[in-house]
C-alpha cells in the first residue's frame, strides 16, 4: 500500500460517511498545497503518516511492526534539517485546523438533520434540552413550580483571557472562512463547486504560509477583540434565537403573538482587562479602556438594530392607531429634541410607531457620544422605551410586530444591557493586604511617605470600577473576586479599600466582593470563612439590598495541582455540598462560580453533565462559570453549536433542580461516600508523593516543554504569579497542565486515580459507583477522555529528557495502572471504545499528532542536549520549530487547557 493511501486509509478509520468524505476532502488538499510548495516534502509527508499510521494501535502490547514503524518515523525526523522540519509541522497544523472545521461541521449537520426528523406536535422538542428539562420539572413538580424556576433560570458563562487559545487572530479568521466554504459546499455543484475547491486551496495555502506564532503578544485591550467577535458572529443573535426557540415549542401558534414566556436568563460575563490576579499588563487605565470599547460597541449594535426594526414599522396610524402612552413618549421625545423628532417625523410623518423607534435609535448613537440632553441613562430607560413601543402596537392589533421583532430588541437589551458583558475584577488576598499595610505606614494620600506603586495601582482600580458604573451602570462592574481567601479579613479588606481610594462616600462603588476558594485547606474550611464573612457590615447591607443572594467562587485549577484531580473533584463536590448546607441554614440564595478550565486537570469536559451532578442545592438555577481560550472558540464560535452549548447547559441547570436529580446526587453522594474517602485519601498520598520527591520542580521544567510555552505570545498574562514564590507554587495552573498534555501523558489529569482504585480493589463496587453516582460517572469519563490523547513511547522520549528513572518509573507506572483500572471500570478495550464518534476521531488523529510530538521531543532535545553548541540562530530556530508544534499538538488534541 502507498503512503498516500495509508493516509487515506486511516481517515477513514470508523468515522461517519459525511465526517469522512470532509476530513479526506482537506487531505488531499492539504497534500496539494504541499506538493506545490515542495513536492519532496509531500513524499516525506506520506511516508512519515504511513509509519506513524502502522506505529499506532490500540492495543496495549507493541508488536515488532509497531516498534520498527515508530523507529522509522522518529528517524525520519532525525533526518530533517530544521527549517525543512518546521515546514513540515506546519502543514500537519495546518491539518489539524482543517480536521477540527470538519468535526464542527459534521456537528452542525447532524444537529439540523436531527431537529429536522423532529414532529412539531410533540409535547417538547427532544432536540432542546431546554424544553425536555423543562417539562420533566411540570411532570414532577407541576406546572406551577416549573414556571418559577423557569423564571429563576440564568447561564452565566464568564469569558477569560486565560492563555489556553494557541491559534493567532491570523489564522483564526482563515478558519472561519473555510468554515463558510465547507459548510455551502453542499448546495454547489459544477462550476460553482469548482470555484469553491479553488477558494478552499487559496485560503489553505495562505494559512500554510502564515506562521502559526503571532509576532507579538496581545494586550489585555486586544484581547477584549474575542469577546467581541464571539458578541458580532453569534451572541447578539444567537441568544434571542434560544429565548425564541423555547417559546415556539411552549407556546405553539400563539408564539411571536403573544407575551414571551422565556425569561432573558443568559448573562455573559468577562474577566478581559479586569482580572489583575498576577497580571501586570492589567491596570485601571485598561480595565476603563476596555469597558468603553465594550461599551461603545453594545451601543452602536442596539442603535443600529433599533433602527433597522424601526424603519420597517412602516404601519400607519389610520390601520394601526397609537396607544395614549405612545403619544405621550412621542411628545416628551419632541420636548427633549425637537431636530431628531422633526427628523423623523419627516420621514414617517403617519406612521407614528415608526418615527418614535427612530428616535429610540437617535437616542443610543447620542448614548455613544454622551450627548446629555438625549442620551439615555441605563439600558432599563432604553427597554422601557421599547415596552412603550410594544404595548401600543400590541393594542392596536399588531402583534406578531410588538412580540417579534420588538421583542427581540428587548431580550438584546435584557442580555447585554449597555456594557455586552460584566466585566469581574479579581485580585490576589496578599496584594491587598500589602496596600492597606503601605496605607497604614504612608498615610491615605502618602502625607507620610510616597506609596508603592502597587499601592496606588490598588486604589486606582476602585476609582476605575467606580468610573465605569458612572457611564455603564452597576451591573457593568460590580463583582470583585478575592484569590486565596483564607478568612473573612479578606473580604473586609476590598471594602476598606475601596474606601479609603475616595474623599467623598457617595463615590464608592458598589461591590460584591466574592471569595474564591482554590486550595484544599480553604475549600474545606469554607464554611468557617463564610461565618465571617456574611458577619461583615457591608456584606450585611449587600445581603438586604440583594434579597440576600451570595456569590462564592471555587477553583478546580489550584485545588488539582495541589492535591491532585482526583482528590480536587471530591473535596470540590464536598466543598459545594457543604456550602448548600450552610446557604440553606442561613437563608442565602447561594451561587457557586465554577472556575473550571478546557482541560480535565481543570474541570473541563461537558458542562452540562458537571451541572447535573451537582450535589443539592448547589445549583438553585443559577449555573455560572468560566469559559477561555480554546474552549470560547469550540462553544461559541459557530451560531448552531452555541445554540445548542447554550440551551444544553440551561437545560441542565434548569433541570438540577427537579426532585428526582436532587435525590440521585444526594442518595449516591451518601452511598458512595466509602469509596470517596478510599480514593481521595490514596490518590493524595500517591500524587503528594511525586511532588514532594526532590528536585521535582526543576525535573518537570526538563521533561516537558514549560519553559518554551512561556514564551508562547498567546496572553497578556505571564506564566508566574510574582508574588515572590520560587517553586510551582508560583507556577500557574495552565501552563501546568498545557505543558503535561504536549508531553503526552496528561498526567494532570490522572496522576494518583490508579493506586487509588488498587488499594481500593472492589472492581465491583467501582463498576457500581459508575453506574449510579453522575459524580463518579463523568469523573471517570472525563479521564479516559484525557488517557485516550495519551501515548506511553513519546511520554518516555519527554522523561529521557532527564535523567531521573525514579520519576521515570511513578510516571509510567501509575499511567499503566490507571489505564487499567478505567478500561475495567467503563468496560472498554481501548479508551473510549463505547463513544461511537469521539472513540474513532481521536483513534484518526493519534498518528498525525505524534509525528509533531516527535519532532517537538526531538528539538527540545537538542536544544536541551546540545545548547553549548548551537549558535544563537541556530537555537532560535529550534525554538521556533517547537512553538510550531506546540500549536500543533494543541489544534490535534483540543481541550488542553
Amino acid at each position: 500500500m502507498s503512503s498516500a493511501a495509508a493516509t487515506e486509509e486511516a481517515v477513514s478509520l470508523a468515522v461517519p460517511e459525511e465526517l469522512q468524505g470532509n476530513m479526506l476532502l482537506f487531505l488531499r488538499l492539504v497534500r496539494k498545497v504541499l506538493n506545490e510548495y515542495d513536492a519532496e516534502l509531500l513524499s516525506i509527508f506520506d511516508e512519515l503518516l504511513a509509519d506513524a499510521i502502522r506505529a499506532n494501535s490500540e492495543d496495549a502490547t507493541e508488536t515488532d511492526d509497531e516498534r520498527e514503524a515508530f523507529s522509522d518515523a522518529v528517524r525520519i525526523i532525525d533526518s530533517l534539517p530544521v527549517e525543512r522540519a518546521t515546514i513540515l509541522m506546519r502543514a500537519f497544523t495546518v491539518y489539524f485546523h482543517l480536521a477540527n472545521i470538519c468535526e464542527e461541521n459534521y456537528r452542525v449537520t447532524s444537529l439540523r438533520d436531527r431537529e429536522a426528523t423532529v414532529p412539531t406536535d410533540q409535547p417538547e422538542d427532544p432536540i432542546n434540552d431546554l424544553t425536555v428539562a423543562y417539562h420533566r420539572l411540570v411532570d414532577e413538580c407541576g406546572r406551577g413550580k416549573a414556571i418559577a424556576l423557569l423564571n429563576r433560570l440564568e447561564f452565566r458563562p464568564v469569558f477569560t483571557a486565560h492563555p489556553t487559545e494557541a491559534r493567532r487572530k491570523a489564522v483564526e479568521g482563515k478558519i472561519r472562512r473555510i468554515s463558510d466554504l465547507l459548510e455551502e459546499r453542499s448546495r454547489l455543484g459544477g462550476a460553482s463547486l469548482a470555484e469553491n475547491e479553488r477558494c478552499m486551496l487559496q485560503e489553505i495555502d495562505a494559512m500554510f504560509r502564515t506562521s502559526p506564532i503571532a509576532l507579538k503578544r496581545p494586550t489585555p485591550v486586544e484581547e477584549a477583540e474575542t469577546v467581541i467577535d464571539i458578541f458580532d458572529n453569534t451572541l447578539f443573535d444567537m441568544v434571542p434565537e434560544v429565548y425564541r426557540r423555547f417559546d415556539d415549542w411552549e407556546q405553539g401558534d400563539k408564539a411571536g403573538c403573544v407575551p414571551p414566556m422565556c425569561p432573558a436568563f443568559f448573562h455573559p460575563g468577562s474577566w478581559i482587562g479586569s482580572d489583575r490576579d498576577g497580571n501586570p499588563n492589567v491596570t485601571a487605565r485598561v480595565s476603563r479602556q476596555v469597558a468603553e470599547k465594550y461599551r461603545v460597541h453594545v451601543l452602536k449594535a442596539l442603535a443600529e438594530r433599533t433602527r433597522t426594526t424601526g424603519r420597517n414599522l412602516t404601519l400607519d396610524a389610520q390601520y394601526t392607531k397609537p396607544s395614549d402612552e405612545l403619544v405621550n413618549l412621542w411628545n416628551h421625545q419632541v420636548e427633549m429634541s425637537e431636530t431628531l423628532t422633526n427628523r423623523a417625523a419627516g420621514i414617517s410623518a403617519s406612521e407614528r410607531h415608526r418615527a418614535v423607534m427612530l428616535v429610540i435609535a437617535n437616542r443610543l448613537e447620542a448614548t455613544v457620544t454622551r450627548v446629555a440632553d438625549v442620551m439615555y441613562r441605563n439600558a432599563d430607560e432604553y427597554i422601557e422605551d421599547l415596552r412603550v413601543v410594544q404595548r401600543s402596537l400590541a393594542k392596536a392589533g399588531a402583534v406578531r410586530t410588538a412580540y417579534g421583532p420588538v421583542q427581540k430588541l428587548i431580550w438584546q437589551a435584557q442580555t447585554f444591557g449597555f456594557h455586552l458583558v460584566e466585566m469581574e475584577f479579581r485580585q490576589h488576598s496578599v496584594v491587598h493586604e500589602r496596600a492597606l499595610a503601605d496605607i497604614r505606614e504612608h498615610g491615605r494620600w502618602g502625607e507620610h511617605g510616597e506609596l508603592d506603586p502597587m499601592t496606588r495601582e490598588v486604589l486606582d482600580t476602585f476609582r476605575a470600577i467606580g468610573s465605569i458604573q458612572r457611564k455603564n451602570g452597576i451591573q457593568a462592574a460590580r463583582r470583585y473576586i478575592v484569590s486565596f481567601t483564607k478568612s473573612a479579613q479578606d473580604v473586609a479588606n476590598v471594602y476598606e479599600l475601596a474606601r479609603l481610594a475616595f474623599a467623598h462616600a457617595q463615590d464608592v462603588p458598589v461591590l460584591d466582593v466574592i471569595p474564591l476558594f482554590e486550595q484544599i485547606e480553604d475549600l474545606e474550611n469554607a464554611v468557617t470563612t463564610l461565618d465571617g464573612i456574611i458577619a461583615l457590615p457591608e456584606v450585611q447591607q449587600r445581603l438586604s439590598e440583594t434579597g440576600r443572594r451570595l456569590e462564592v467562587m471555587l477553583g478546580y485549577s489550584d485545588s488539582s495541582k495541589d492535591a491532585g484531580p482526583t482528590s480536587a473533584t471530591l473535596v470540590l463536590h464536598a466543598a459545594q455540598a457543604a456550602i448548600a448546607k450552610w446557604a440553606d441554614e442561613n437563608n442565602i440564595d447561594l451561587v457557586l462560580m465554577h472556575g473550571r478550565g478546557g482541560a480535565v486537570g481543570r474541570g473541563g469536559g461537558p458542562a452540562n453533565r458537571a451541572v447535573l451532578s451537582q450535589p443539592k442545592g448547589s445549583v438553585n438555577c443559577c449555573f455560572k462559570l468560566t469559559e477561555q481560550g480554546e474552549v470560547i472558540f469550540a462553544r461559541y464560535g459557530d451560531p448552531t453549536l452555541a445554540r445548542r452549548h447554550v440551551e444544553s447547559v440551561a437545560g441542565a441547570t434548569l433541570l438540577q433542580s427537579a426532585p428526582s436529580i436532587e435525590w440521585v446526587n444526594t442518595e449516591t453522594m451518601d452511598k458512595f461516600a466509602d469509596v470517596a474517602t478510599a480514593l481521595d485519601e490514596a490518590s493524595r498520598e500517591r500524587y503528594l508523593d511525586l511532588l514532594n520527591t526532590e528536585n521535582f520542580p526543576e525535573w518537570f521544567s526538563e521533561v516537558t516543554p514549560l519553559n518554551e510555552i512561556g514564551l508562547m505570545p498567546i496572553g497578556s498574562r505571564p506564566a508566574k504569579r510574582g508574588l515572590g514564590a520560587k517553586s510551582l507554587d508560583d507556577l500557574r495552573t495552565i501552563p501546568w497542565i498545557f505543558s503535561w498534555s504536549q508531553a503526552r501523558s496528561n498526567l494532570a489529569a490522572w496522576y494518583g486515580l490508579g493506586t487509588a482504585c488498587e488499594r481500593f480493589g472492589d472492581l465491583d463496587r467501582l463498576r457500581e459507583a459508575y453506574a449510579e453516582w453522575p459524580l463518579f460517572t463523568t469523573f471517570i469519563d472525563n479521564i479516559e477522555m484525557s488517557l485516550s490523547k495519551t501515548d506511553e513511547r513519546i511520554a518516555r522520549m519527554y522523561l529521557a529528557l532527564a535523567e531521573r528513572p525514579d520519576l521515570d518509573e511513578k510516571v509510567l507506572s501509575e499511567m499503566e495502572l490507571t489505564r487499567k483500572w478505567v478500561l475495567a471500570i467503563t468496560g472498554d478495550n481501548w479508551p473510549l471504545e463505547h463513544r461511537r464518534v469521539l472513540g474513532p476521531v481521536i483513534k484518526m488523529r493519534l498518528p498525525f499528532v505524534n509525528v509533531l510530538s516527535i519532532a517537538q521531543v526531538r528539538a527540545l532535545d537538542a536544544v536541551r542536549t546540545h545548547t553549548d553548541k548551537l549558535t544563537s540562530e541556530e537555537k532560535e530556530r529550534f525554538i521556533y520549530l517547537i512553538l510550531c508544534t506546540v500549536s500543533g499538538v494543541a489544534a490535534g488534541l483540543q481541550n488542553t487547557g
